[in-house]
């Protein structure tokens, strides 16, 4: 990223203005565009940009070397459709999207030959929106996945790699489309279904006065974004049901176990459980 220095954030959501934080710490000249005028202007008082706009944003584009889109899928690629005119030329763009599919392709398809979008995926969060929440502190640990087609060039590639490296990512990984969007169905959407349907399968309000940490581990994702999760698992729903009939199986298979007093197997399921996450364990310290 040394000759991009001039970044503007489209939606300034947690991720985009934990973005914004951590471009602008590191030096770099930080604008937004957001629907909403009160994070723009937070966004303002608290120095996270130099710039921002609810309306009349086309200088902003017209004057960032690289764009980051922090918009959900649908609303990404239909808004970098109608303002792909505004682009300086040569301008490089990257999102935070959780799903490819549907997305990558099409705006590949549809983008300016003079400029180059090359997909990313920062694996961060949190169980809040918005840049009032905005941390820079958690891509601390977290990884980062480049997302490259064969449209991609080394200085795409280049850029993204240095847009993680700033804002301090723990591990940057590189897959195709179809590699990530069948990993993301496991490690993210699988997880996620699973905390919603085990939150929903029972309704007891009285829950909190008598839970421990392990059921407030496990549901801690269950609070979840209706609008952005829905149009994510739709997106990848292909993966997402076989991943979801996977865990459906092992699940019978531990439900079996117990059906049929069979200590062993049961015994076995926990031993394997335990070395897979300690092995999961030794590699994230080893990072």
């Amino acid at each position: 990223m040394n000759k991009e220095r001039n970044i503007c954030i489209v939606g300034l959501g947690l991720l985009g203005g934990s973005y914004a934080m951590g471009l602008t710490d590191a030096g770099y000249t930080v604008t937004a565009v957001d629907v909403r005028p009160e994070a723009i202007r937070y966004a303002l008082e608290k120095g996270i940009i130099a710039a921002g706009a609810v309306e009349g944003f086309a200088p902003l584009l017209a004057g960032a070397d690289a764009v980051v889109l922090g918009l959900y899928p649908h609303a990404l690629v239909d808004w970098l459709r109608n303002n792909q005119k505004h682009l300086k030329p040569g301008a490089l763009l990257t999102d935070v999207c959780g799903v490819k599919s549907g997305v990558v392709e099409e705006i590949q398809g549809f983008l300016r030959p003079d400029a180059e979008f090359i997909a990313s995926h920062p694996m961060a969060g949190k169980e809040v929106s918005g840049v009032e929440h905005a941390d820079c502190a958690i891509f601390k640990l977290a990884n980062f996945i480049i997302v490259p087609t064969e449209k991609n060039t080394p200085r795409g590639l280049a850029f993204a790699r240095g847009l993680a490296e700033t804002l301090g990512f723990a591990h940057i990984a590189q897959l195709t489309c179809a590699e990530h969007d069948k990993m993301i169905g496991y490690v993210s959407q699988l997880t996620h279904a699973i905390a919603v349907s085990l939150m929903n399968a029972n309704d007891n309000t009285h829950l909190a006065e008598y839970t421990g940490d392990s059921f407030r581990d496990l549901t801690r994702i269950a609070k979840i974004n209706e609008n952005l999760w829905s149009e994510l698992f739709f997106l990848n729903k292909e993966n997402l049901i076989a991943e979801i009939d996977q865990f459906s199986a092992s699940l019978e298979g531990l439900k079996r176990a117990l059906v049929e007093n069979d200590e062993t197997e049961l015994k076995r399921l926990f031993v394997q459980s335990t070395a897979r996450r300690r092995l999961f364990d030794k590699k994230r310290e080893a990072r």
